[in-house]
């Protein structure tokens, strides 16, 4: 009688295991685990100050400006480009503004609508250069870089514009009462909810696979314990920050139109295989400006955040912010081959950035070794992403 012993079990469970991993989302749990690294390491640091509901609003403050440019960049680099002046160009308007508010006298609505339509307009301006120019976005962004500095330092003489009014400080100061803050929680989780319902019900519909009852009332109920402990945790300090509503408001639409529109889905299609796009009738030019023209508007708002938080206009504004956007979306699952990233995993990574920016002041670390640390995170991350690209 002759024993037959089964060597497949082993890397069949091997498989099954990544498999498994594949199907969370294995990005987005390395995030978490680095996000709860990063806050175990500093608040260990800090003797625990690093958690307290000052300093978490501060937190999320901070990454409101980061995550917005982000969102933008994030499309940029999905579609196969880069942007390296939005950083200046955040400068730029938010001097522009600062300059209509304290030096113009102009009421908070025009300024806002100016500068809005001016960071759409300099968007506009990269992406056709870009797309119709056919000159290298490295080059065109490179250039803007400078010009946007130069031409801020100009407007503004080399000066500080300040102090800018109270009625501007609401947008970048101001927080939410905590009642309408946790309300506005409870609907947004409800629409949510409404929303994954409906989504399940037309998956079934026709034919397509779901996600098993329990799998999904975890994934909500993590969800509604994410985001009202949050809520909670804001309000026992003074509220939610106005810039953290604006960059929820934004997530939730970058997201839609990232997945739910054929705006999106073309974005993708061109980063992924740009001649295979144009085959199938994709207008790729006018795609690609829109993607900077919306890139753009979001500087817009970012420099609006950033010069009611200032309380001034300044010529150093938004010095290397394209690095920490662009480091926030790689570190959030884009890759610099464009076709692949997600608005959540660029703001996720722009939290990662900011925990890290927050968490070093708080220690007194050098600025040169803050630099450093940046640096190094950004570089591994992209080498992590080249070398799960040759894996696969």
């Amino acid at each position: 009688m002759s024993v037959q012993v089964n060597t497949g079990n082993a890397p069949e469970k091997s498989r099954s295991i990544w498999a498994y991993l594949k199907g969370s989302n294995l990005q987005m749990i390395i995030m978490i685990i680095a996000i709860l690294f990063i806050m175990l390491f500093f608040s260990v640091m800090t003797d625990w100050s690093y958690l307290s509901p000052r300093n978490i609003s501060n937190l999320f403050r901070q990454t409101a400006i980061t995550g917005i440019l982000a969102i933008g960049m994030v499309y940029v680099i999905i579609s196969g480009e880069i942007d390296l002046s939005v950083g200046s160009m955040m400068g730029l308007l938010g001097g522009v503004a600062a300059i209509m508010d304290v030096w113009l006298g102009f009421p908070l609505a025009l300024t806002i609508v100016i500068t809005l339509i001016s960071g759409l307009l300099l968007g506009a301006w990269n992406g056709w250069w870009v797309a119709y120019r056919k000159v290298p976005s490295f080059i065109v962004t490179l250039a803007g870089m400078l010009a946007f500095r130069g031409i801020l330092v100009g407007v503004t003489d080399g000066t500080t514009v300040a102090p800018t009014s109270d009625a501007m400080s609401i947008i970048g100061q101001s927080y939410l009462p905590n009642m309408l803050s946790l309300s506005l929680g409870i609907v947004g989780l409800c629409g949510y909810f409404a929303w994954q319902k409906r989504q399940n019900q037309l998956r079934r519909h026709y034919g397509l696979t779901v996600a098993a009852t329990s799998k999904n009332m975890s994934k909500s109920a993590i969800t509604a314990i994410a985001i009202l402990g949050v809520i909670l945790l804001l309000n026992d300090y003074r509220g939610v920050p106005m810039p953290v509503l604006i960059l929820s408001i934004l997530l939730i639409l970058g997201m839609f139109i990232s997945t739910k529109t054929s705006f999106g889905r073309r974005i993708y299609a061109i980063g992924g295989n740009i001649e295979a796009s144009r085959l199938s009738g994709i207008n790729v030019e006018r795609n690609k400006l829109a993607v900077y023209a919306m890139n753009g508007f979001l500087v817009g708002i970012a420099a609006l955040i950033l010069s009611s938080r200032l309380g001034a206009g300044s010529p150093s504004a938004g010095n290397i912010a394209e690095l920490d956007a662009i480091a926030a979306c790689v570190i959030g699952g884009a890759s610099m081959a464009g076709g692949v990233g997600t608005v959540l995993g660029a703001v996720i990574g722009a939290f990662i950035m900011s925990s890290l920016d927050n968490g070093m002041s708080m220690m007194d670390v050098p600025t040169f070794w803050q630099y450093i640390v940046k640096g190094t995170i950004l570089l591994l991350a992209v080498w992590m992403d080249s070398a799960t690209k040759k894996r696969a």
